[in-house]
């Protein structure tokens, strides 16, 4: 054989050996997990059968606890839609995403580095549906408001603004219009869709769909009417005026106080209720489609499900309604992870470590194998599956740059305790500290910050809240209105010495 001939086959063998190299590493990456995000809008944990609430018909959801784990202690870093998401979506804080209303879009370059960006680039097939709530802009000196990524996802399901119940108003959704008018069924038959199109290919794929439900307007789907017709409620211990009056004036200045009376939970708790509870059953039948589907495309036992929601809301605890606000109702919300590859899943167990909403982008990474960018605040709740006891976080920033400017606020939670600084100081108003106890004061009914009692807990708390604060000062991005709250924030400067900042516009 001559020489050449020779140099030929050994180039044909390597290049064999360098393909069949190839196809075992695609086949290795298809056995990663495929992973399917699911968010309400709006959802408090006592809406739930799996939380407590013995009247509350969630079969899927209560199924899903048990085949999973549910934690106890998971916080939205911001409680309103806009910055929550774009927090789930990237692992950063509100000042880190230079993202919410009356502040700002998304940048480009933050985008970039979000987990669905991260995992279309490491071979997965993503989808999104529902409210995607933010928009991305190439930098801040661009012109116009910003865009939906649409073409960044292999399907696409999302709607600009608050989206619309109606699903023949949300244009990436009409073709299922007839069949499901109301969008909360239309989400699920979206996501049963893409699981049964994704199951087929051969790469892993990764479902992240956003309810709009329980948002309001009210708008159940009245195919669930009879669900909770005639029910009545028992009212939580904390509900109404009478118990916050413990609470800052500054936090009764926005709309949550005066929705109280609005939107009925003065008066008739029990219709309002009703209809709340009725939007998250259609979101649960939603689930139960999307579950369904994976069983029959035989690919549940290698998908994982996340459900949980971008902020809670009062119902009339304390007196207020809607969101916004650092306390428990608003900002502690429900997160059930269910990994069905792992020893620990239908163990029926409970997490109570703190966690929070920037943990998604970096635990969705992890289980797809694909590198954690440097520097997030969230952490992968990968080691809390592994083992419930464990601990992430020792504290979690609890953000609100958004509404009247009274309002605007920055507290500190952890896993037993809340601290939250009130920094407006005008008129009637001095700044004020709330300090609660959550371990044994859960429904947050008491303000301790003045209890000499509690002075070293208030202490490690404010020191707590220093670092937060100092951690915004380097790290908030330098457009959208952020930097300044740094210095608002601070409890260890004077009102005189930044009324200026609060005022400006």
């Amino acid at each position: 054989m001559k020489p050449s001939t020779i140099l030929q086959l050994a180039a044909v063998f390597l290049i064999c050996q360098i393909g069949l190299c190839r196809s075992s590493a695609v086949l290795a990456a298809d056995k990663r997990p495929n992973i399917i995000f699911l968010m309400a809008d709006d959802q408090a944990t006592y809406s739930m059968g799996c939380y407590g609430t013995p009247k509350a018909k969630t079969p899927n959801l209560d199924q899903l606890a048990l085949d999973g784990i549910v934690f106890d202690h998971h916080y939205d870093t911001t409680a309103i839609c806009m910055a929550s998401r774009a927090s789930v979506m990237t692992g950063l804080y509100e000042y880190r995403t230079g993202c919410n209303f009356e502040h700002g879009p998304m940048m480009q370059s933050i985008w970039q580095n979000s987990y669905p960006m991260l995992l279309r680039n490491a071979g997965y097939t993503t989808a999104f549906a529902g409210k995607f709530g933010f928009e991305v802009k190439d930098s801040p000196d661009a012109k116009g408001k910003g865009e939906l990524p649409e073409e960044d996802f292999d399907r696409w399901g999302g709607g600009p603004g608050q989206t619309s119940y109606e699903t023949k108003k949300n244009r990436s959704m009409a073709k299922y219009a007839k069949e499901y008018p109301h969008s909360t069924l239309s989400y699920g038959a979206f996501g049963r869709d893409f699981v049964q199109d994704a199951s087929k290919g051969d790469k892993p794929f990764c479902l992240s769909i956003s309810f709009k439900a329980p948002h309001h307007p009210v708008t159940p789907d009245p195919k669930f009417a009879h669900v909770y017709a005639g029910e009545t409620f028992t009212k939580p211990v904390n509900y109404g005026r009478e118990n916050g009056e413990h609470f800052s004036i500054q936090s009764r200045q926005g709309r949550q106080y005066e929705r109280f009376v609005s939107w009925n939970y003065a008066d008739r708790y029990d219709e309002v209720m009703a209809k709340y509870y009725q939007q998250i059953y259609a979101i649960d039948v939603a689930v139960g489609m999307i579950r369904e589907a994976l069983s029959e495309a035989g690919t549940a036992d290698n998908t994982v499900i996340i459900y949980t929601s971008d902020n809670g809301f009062m119902c009339g605890s304390h007196g207020y309604g809607s969101k916004v606000l650092p306390y428990e109702e608003s900002s502690r919300v429900p997160l059930i992870v269910y990994d069905p590859r792992h020893s620990n899943s239908g163990k029926k167990l409970r997490c109570d470590a703190l966690t929070g909403n920037v943990d998604f982008a970096p635990t969705i990474l992890d289980m797809a194998g694909v590198e954690i960018p440097a520097g997030l605040d969230g952490q992968s709740l990968v080691p809390l599956y592994d083992d419930p006891t464990a601990a992430i976080h020792d504290s979690l920033p609890l953000i609100n740059v958004w509404g009247p400017k009274e309002v605007r606020s920055l507290g500190v939670v952890t896993k037993d305790w809340k601290y939250i600084f009130w920094s407006y100081a005008e008129g009637e108003l001095q700044p004020t500290e709330e300090l609660y106890d959550l371990k044994n004061d859960r429904l947050e009914l008491k303000n301790l910050a003045a209890d000499a009692s509690h002075a070293a807990s208030l202490g490690k708390l404010q020191q707590l809240y220093d670092r937060h604060v100092a951690a915004w000062k380097v790290l908030a991005v330098p457009y959208n209105d952020y930097q300044r709250y740094a210095t608002i924030f601070d409890r260890t400067i004077p009102w005189v010495g930044k009324a200026g900042l609060i005022n400006a516009k």
